[in-house]
């Protein structure tokens, strides 16, 4: 069985999917495999230098992304560029990665991390899509104090993807994570419980 497991920016997927992996499950991180397609020697970084301009790389040859985050998120049409580039490579991988687990371990729940599942179109992948959820005040709070960022910057970055209240009306499963760990923990043993060993 693999679910989709998303929602948006600074809702707490990486916490849902640790809860997930404690009890069992395999984890395939779309944002893990983003930075794996954009190291140094990688096909997808030499396009977005060429796209993009030196200035997007550091010293070292590795991706800044913070300035390449000042350049995609002010403008839809240079996120689309990034996108065009990155997304075939980390789908690629993605599905990949999943059926290998699925292949070696039928029983375990594979659970596939996708920050823009909605927004890629990608959920005819999976048997099941499980949304994390928090309101976007939430979400708009955490996201500027965890990455350090303006009201403004933050905002952008939320604007950038698909509205949290229409992923959760897409969902098939939804974990409501703005009460604290307990709160999610139950929800998620609820869920586990329910739908993979029922």
């Amino acid at each position: 069985m693999n679910i989709g497991l998303t929602g948006g920016i600074a809702t707490g997927k990486s916490t849902v999917s640790q809860m997930l992996e404690r009890r069992g499950a395999a984890l395939v991180d779309a944002d893990r495999i983003a930075r794996e397609v954009v190291e140094p020697g990688q096909a997808p970084l030499r396009q977005i230098a060429e796209r993009f301009g030196q200035a997007v790389l550091n010293e070292d040859g590795t991706l800044n992304r913070r300035k390449l985050g000042q350049i995609v998120f002010s403008d839809e049409a240079e996120r689309k560029a990034l996108e065009a580039i990155t997304h075939p490579a980390i789908r690629a991988l993605m599905r990949e990665r999943m059926e290998r687990l699925e292949a070696e371990r039928p029983d375990r729940l594979v659970v596939v991390d996708v920050p823009l599942l909605f927004e890629s179109k990608l959920q005819s992948l999976f048997e099941q899509v499980l949304v994390v959820y928090v309101p976007r005040s939430v979400q708009l709070t955490r996201l500027m104090e965890r990455d350090g960022l303006a009201e403004e910057e933050a905002r952008k970055r939320l604007d950038a993807q698909m509205d949290i209240e229409d992923k959760k009306r897409l969902a098939d499963y939804v974990i409501d994570n703005s009460a604290g760990l307990a709160e999610t923990e139950e929800q998620i043993e609820r869920f586990w419980r329910d739908k993979v060993r029922p």
